[in-house]
């Protein structure tokens, strides 16, 4: 079992940055691949970022402007989100898997409650 608290949302305006963070509770997650998930009221909840050791992948819309990046000593994983806009207004999850780095929701077995961000324009 992989428990994950997500922290650091809040609002922002446009063009400001903001960091989150996730926290879990295993003691081997360095193997687990984590990702940062984000659903906007009314869409889906999409891939914005995951890593596992080197290996991460980016959503086209966030590529350049966020960085995924993890502390395996701490069990800690942060997304830098620069450059916002208000179209990355959404929750955003934390997620993780014992597996390879995917972009496929459903292959993550472990989520977070959540951390509301909010872009004003």
């Amino acid at each position: 079992q992989v428990q994950l608290v997500e922290s650091g949302g809040g609002l922002v305006q446009t063009g400001d940055s903001l960091r989150l963070s996730c926290a879990a509770s295993r003691r081997t997650f360095s193997n687990y691949t984590v990702g940062w998930f984000r659903q906007a009221p009314g869409k889906e909840r999409e891939l914005v970022a995951t890593i596992r050791w080197s290996a991460s992948i980016y959503a086209d819309s966030v590529a350049g402007r966020f960085t995924i990046s993890r502390d395996n000593a701490k069990n800690m994983v942060y997304l830098q989100m620069n450059s916002l806009k208000p179209e990355d207004t959404a929750v955003y999850y934390c997620a993780a898997r014992d597996g390879v780095v995917t972009r496929r929701r459903t292959d993550y077995g472990y989520w977070g409650q959540g951390t509301q961000v909010t872009v004003s324009s």
